[in-house]
């Protein structure tokens, strides 16, 4: 063997080790939060039990509340009842029964307190 070919089979050794790795991996990057889902867009509608979002894609979701579900806004904890139509959120959700069920609830800043921040 000459010597490029010996650098050639070293080169193939290598990726084929990186590509078995990468696919190990794949499993834990595929639940890295958990296996939750995460719904961003505005709120359409409010309920004691769920939340339908609009999202940017233009998709509608509902995504409900459960006894552990935990909501804030600008990380200031805030009651289910501070969440309102128009309103810009990220949820954290499970699928749970072929509903999504939200984990964490997190408000965007109030419109007032944008406008003041622009200025």
């Amino acid at each position: 063997m000459n010597r490029n070919s010996i650098n050639t089979t070293k080169l193939k050794i290598y990726v084929a080790i990186l590509a078995i790795s990468s696919l190990a991996l794949l499993p834990t990057m595929a639940t890295a939060h958990g296996g939750e889902e995460h719904v961003t867009g505005t709120v359409t509608k409010i309920s004691d039990t769920s939340v339908t979002v609009k999202t940017k894609a233009g998709k509608t979701v509902e995504v409900g509340f459960d006894a552990k579900t935990t909501y804030a806004r600008a990380k200031q904890p805030i009651q289910k009842t501070d969440i309102k139509v128009g309103d810009r959120i990220v949820i954290h959700a499970m699928e749970m029964n072929e509903k999504l069920v939200a984990h964490t609830v997190e408000i965007g800043m109030a419109t007032a307190a944008k406008q003041a921040v622009k200025h």
